[in-house]
């Protein structure tokens, strides 16, 4: 083969590093692309320089040690199978890191002879080329597999041997240990499998601590969803050095005389919105919704924002938040905190006297917000009458914005919020539904009509934008609820256009409260999930044509790429203020040509985080239960299988699942489409949204499972396992009315 023709000496243009990147045989770092074109010195320098800005432009993307072409992959890498289709193996890259928010390219692996000797789960170091028809790649080697690493807590039965008890209660066996390490008895642990059988052993790989301590819950669902929580060095020191950017009040519009007011929960941990209106004389009133300009600190291409990207949004536990951006931006710099300067996005909005927004515009401005007020604190002084004038213009004009909600008809359904609170230990001192205050409808509805507007305004100037997308119910949904409400004698025309009022009419007309629980349940599962999408499907829930998430940037990837979006489209860019900073705080030219990747995985990010919120909240609520085994409840019943039905505490929460088999000795036929259960003697019925009352069988911090049985005790449930010998023994989370945790584990493998 003939030697490689040696480049001139100089810079390289871009084109050059792009061939050399995607060419090189080996991973091509700034050392590799400095020695291929010959750079010393000054020249090296130079070339940082430019890799910075081809990162910045979306042409590239990579640590210091290798880059590659955006959208691309490196010359030889290791890939995962992951499927196989009609004998060929299908791989995606083993470690890819969604830092540019991408799903993983799928690639052929083009094998030698007929057939594919792989299978789903092996590792191959393959040589990867792109093709007309997308990438391909030969393999070079089979690697080891990588194991997946389990959470579960040590238990060391009678005999002395130790096994992993898993913390998902979607698992229902217990795996056995080879290899302890330094774990103890009842430690909560990671480890991953010894061999490929499902019946491996497992090898312990950290040591968590104690399951039942305070904050173990959150770290359980962290680790369980692999939520990012720990910010690299690079990222920490970019938020030290653009937090202290100067905000040069002459190039932003100057609010700081306006008695700007965020209204939160008492336990807040960052504040992005504020707001204020006032009478604008003709029966209407002049609106201001103030949200932190994330995007002036956090700029496309630098370490921050492709760790945002990679979060896609902030976590809430109730001990502890996981946020996307360092706590210096989320909880200091950029949070509208009172009496200190802050960058804001303005949304300025008139507002008429029946609740339309006639007019908006959007600005870069300077606040100092006049007082930061509880939700509670809000309401209370509205209701003694106390209340100065800015509240009080904020209520007539959330009266306005209400007139107009009414009017649009929105789905108005019931959907209680579980809140923990805890004692400064950390353990559980209450358990409670959230009340639902006028106080959180005001601030809702600003925040709807600044969303609205600036989805608006970005299709005005023709503009990308990031919907909030929340499709109309699909029809396979609306059938399946025909078929249910035709069981209550109520008839679903399939022919008429569905809207949001249409099942808000079906729920009014009903004043059994328990059949109204029915109906609502059944309306709720017959719902699509809301995502983020370029493409404008509108906002069923909401009855809006066109919806954007732009009022919470600190917590939200998305509300960020509207921010970006509105600079590049009304021309509010501001100069790069360091030299090190990059200079856009508008859409990368990578975001511009394709937000659909990057929605798909803030998507996929926000499904793991609500998932991981709720998961953690169950296990707080069977820690707070776990004292109150034997207990009896008022339940309501929110699911109906053919294996029994699952019930849930009313006022409190957390879903346990009553079997079949403790109904009674008649046997129980299951209506699919119903979603009833009938005793084939008795004609007992149990259906979704039925009220009744249970006793408390079963708790199990760890997982989250509860589980009930009639309050006649007929078929009680005979706990199965062995309790879980925790290493201090009792629970830490439960606070003063707390005993030693009744933990069974089902399916335990015996000796």
């Amino acid at each position: 083969m003939a030697p490689r023709k040696r480049p001139a000496p100089g810079l390289p243009t871009r084109k050059q590093i792009l061939d050399f990147i995607q060419n090189s045989p080996v991973p091509a770092g700034k050392r590799e692309i400095a020695r291929e074109f010959g750079l010393k010195g000054q020249e090296k320098i130079q070339l940082k320089a430019l890799l910075k800005d081809m990162a910045e432009e979306g042409l590239i993307d990579g640590k210091r040690t290798a880059f590659h072409k955006m959208g691309g992959l490196p010359k030889v890498t290791v890939l995962r199978v992951v499927d196989i289709d009609e004998g060929e193996a299908i791989a995606v890259p083993d470690t890819w890191q969604p830092e540019d928010a991408t799903p993983p390219p799928r690639i052929r692996l083009i094998e030698k002879g007929r057939g594919s000797a792989l299978k789903k789960g092996d590792r191959v170091l393959s040589r990867t080329e792109e093709s007309g028809s997308g990438w391909r790649a030969f393999p070079m080697k089979k690697l080891a597999l990588r194991s997946e690493q389990l959470l579960g807590v040590v238990e060391i039965d009678k005999a002395g041997k130790a096994w992993l008890a898993p913390v998902d209660k979607r698992i229902r066996n217990s795996s056995a240990i080879s290899d302890l390490g330094n774990a103890e008895a009842g430690e909560l642990v990671l480890a991953e499998p010894t061999g490929r059988s499902a019946r491996a052993s497992v090898k312990v790989t950290e040591v968590l601590g104690e399951p039942l301590a305070p904050k173990a819950f959150s770290l359980i669902a962290i680790h369980k969803h692999g939520i990012p929580n720990r910010f690299t060095e690079e990222t920490l020191a970019e938020a030290e050095r653009v937090a202290k950017m100067p905000l040069s009040p002459e190039k932003r519009e100057d609010l700081r005389h306006l008695p700007i007011v965020a209204i939160d929960p008492s336990d807040a941990r960052d504040h992005d919105d504020a707001i204020w209106a006032e009478p604008d004389g003709e029966g209407g009133f002049n609106a201001l919704v103030a949200i932190a300009d994330v995007s002036f600190y956090v700029r496309p291409g630098g370490d921050i924002d492709r760790e945002a990207r990679r979060r896609g949004n902030s976590v809430y536990f109730p001990d502890r938040v996981v946020p996307m951006l360092p706590e210096v931006l989320s909880a200091d710099v950029c949070s509208l905190r009172a009496g200190e300067d802050r960058a804001a996005m303005a949304c300025h909005l008139k507002v008429d006297s029946e609740g339309k927004v006639t007019a908006w515009r959007f600005t870069r401005a300077i606040v100092r917000i006049h007082e930061v007020i509880a939700y509670e604190d809000a309401q209370a002084r509205i209701d003694s009458g106390e209340a100065g004038a800015d509240l009080q213009n904020f209520w007539a004009c959330w009266k306005a914005l209400a007139t107009a909600r009414e009017k649009r008809d929105p789905l108005e359904l019931e959907l209680p919020e579980r809140r923990v609170k805890l004692d400064e230990q950390g353990r559980i001192a209450e358990i409670a539904i959230r009340e639902r205050l006028d106080a959180h409808r005001v601030v809702e509805d600003f925040m709807i009509a600044a969303n609205v507007a600036a989805a608006k305004a970005l299709e005005a100037k023709v503009a990308p934008v990031v919907y909030r997308v929340h499709e109309t119910p699909s029809r396979e949904k609306l059938v399946a609820l025909k078929d249910y409400l035709a069981t209550f004698g109520k008839n679903l025309a399939m022919g008429q256009v569905i809207t949001p009022g249409l099942f808000n009419r079906m729920l009014k007309d009903i004043a059994e409260e328990s059949e109204k629980a029915l109906i609502m349940e059944a309306v709720l599962r017959s719902q699509t999930q809301a995502y983020y999408g370029p493409r404008n499907e509108g906002h069923f829930g909401l009855a809006l044509g066109s919806y954007a998430h732009f009022t919470s940037p600190i917590r939200r990837y998305a509300d960020l790429l509207v921010h970006r979006a509105l600079v590049d489209a009304y021309h509010l860019e501001q100069p790069r203020p360091h030299g090190d900073i990059p200079a856009t705080s508008g859409l990368s030219e990578r975001d511009r040509d394709d937000l659909g990747r990057v929605s798909e995985a803030i998507s996929q990010a926000e499904r793991r985080a609500m998932e991981a919120e709720r998961e953690t909240i169950d296990r707080y609520v069977a820690a707070w239960l776990s004292s109150r085994v034997g207990e009896v409840f008022d339940t309501r019943i929110t699911g109906v299988q053919k294996f029994g039905f699952f019930a849930t505490i009313v006022g409190l929460g957390g879903d346990g699942l009553v079997p079949v088999s403790t109904l009674g000795d008649e046997r129980f036929a299951y209506d699919e489409k119903a979603h009833v259960l009938s005793g084939e003697d008795s004609g007992t019925t149990y259906a979704i949204g039925q009220i009744l009352r249970l006793r408390l069988a079963e708790a199990n911090p760890l997982t989250g499972a509860l589980k009930f049985e009639l309050e006649s005790g007929s078929g009680r449930i005979e706990p199965r396992g062995r309790p879980l010998p925790l290493k201090k023994r009792g629970n830490h989370l439960a606070g003063k009315r707390g005993r030693p945790a009744n933990i069974r584990h089902q399916g335990r493998r015996k000796k």
